[in-house]
């Protein structure tokens, strides 16, 4: 299963935390897939994009999350993987 498939089955803190786990070792695995292979700008990313994702959201014909989920937080930490 690719990463941002299991973004949708994501309904627990043990979820993303497995999530998060398997975010490290695809970076490990695959740093130059990564555009944000760094922490620097790993957060940097992470910060762009919390500004704009009510724009993806939008663009995807999903409501904006009013009130984030863990899935709202994988949806972010997937982002910053590779958002410029």
């Amino acid at each position: 299963m690719e990463l941002y498939e299991r973004i949708d089955e994501i309904a627990s803190k043990e979820d993303l935390a497995d999530f998060v786990s398997a975010l490290r070792s695809d970076l490990e695995a695959n740093p130059n897939k990564w555009e944000n292979p760094t922490l620097e700008r790993f957060l940097g990313a992470m910060e762009d994009w919390i500004r704009s994702m009510d724009m993806y959201y939008k663009n995807t014909g999903k409501q904006p999350p009013q009130t984030p989920t863990w899935r709202t937080l994988a949806d972010i930490l997937y982002a910053a993987k590779m958002y410029e």
